[in-house]
């Protein structure tokens, strides 16, 4: 028989007991479930995060096995949100789960964070309009957003709340004149230190132009990790948070864990310096 305070008793130590109801009460809002988005839906699920905003409109694949927490044989063809619905929900049969199957748009944008508490960005890498969209209206309705990008064998991490620089602010996308030079700023922003460069043995692999870039489980579940504490600082109002123009890169393989200062964002001149060179390296102009 499911109980909740047994069924994260162990959490209690690292946090009170009135600190977990806490945890069961709040809703965290997570668009894409994926990658990075299957890994925060179960991370949070065994924090005891009570209520959850999920999205994507994809179903698993063979080639999601390497990283993603609900790809399996048995779910192959099956719609992401079902499937991490019911995986979190195994873990908390208690849990409120909000499922969004066709994504996030502008028709439903306001219903996904409807009572949101947190935002954790979980979108494609890629997915830079419906990225902007929801950051948007996070800052409309002043909800934080953590996001953290499995980058190699590390993860990089940012936080944005109504008291740091913005998510446009710091990443100046309308400097740009195309969606490649706008995900190329994406990079250069998320991974200012770029620490992983030098342990990548395959550069083709990561083709902007085809939207395509390697991905291991190492950076995904460090991801789940990261975001996750970020996420109970925010909603406990304990624990230092690393905010945006600030970041925080750790890289297990090459054992480094940078902070990143970039005022101005990416209007710093060692980002413009940065972009410059990475628009010649990335896009091949």
């Amino acid at each position: 028989m499911f109980n909740y305070e047994n069924a994260f008793s162990r959490n209690i130590g690292w946090v009170t007991e009135s600190e977990q109801q806490v945890l069961r009460s709040k809703r965290v809002a997570t668009a894409g479930a994926g990658g990075v988005g299957s890994e925060h839906i179960v991370t949070l699920a065994r924090l005891g995060i009570g209520k959850f905003n999920i999205s994507d409109f994809d179903e698993y694949e063979v080639h999601n096995f390497n990283r993603q927490a609900g790809a399996f044989m048995s779910t192959i063809d099956r719609p992401k949100v079902e499937v991490m619905e019911e995986i979190a929900k195994d873990i908390n049969p208690e849990a409120e789960i909000k499922s969004f199957p066709e994504g996030i748009n502008e028709s439903n944008v306001d219903e996904f964070l409807q009572d949101v508490d947190v935002y954790v960005d979980s979108l494609d890498y890629f997915a830079l309009q419906a990225r902007k969209l929801v950051y948007k209206k996070c800052l409309e309705k002043n909800i934080p957003v953590v996001v953290a990008a499995p980058i190699g064998m590390g993860t990089a991490l940012l936080c944005f709340t109504e008291d740091s620089m913005n998510y446009e602010e710091y990443f100046r996308f309308e400097d740009c004149k195309t969606e490649n030079e706008q995900l190329v700023k994406f990079l250069i922003g998320l991974s200012p230190s770029l620490i992983q460069r030098s342990y990548l043995v395959d550069p083709s692999t990561s083709d902007f132009i085809a939207k395509k870039a390697p991905s291991l489980p190492m950076g995904v579940k460090l991801c789940g990790g990261a975001a996750a504490s970020y996420v109970l600082k925010i909603l406990l109002g304990r624990g230092e948070l690393v905010k945006a123009p600030y970041g925080i890169h750790f890289d297990a393989y090459k054992n480094k864990m940078v902070k990143t200062w970039r005022p101005w964002g990416n209007r710093n001149p060692i980002q413009r310096l940065m972009f410059s060179i990475a628009k010649k390296v990335v896009l091949k102009k």
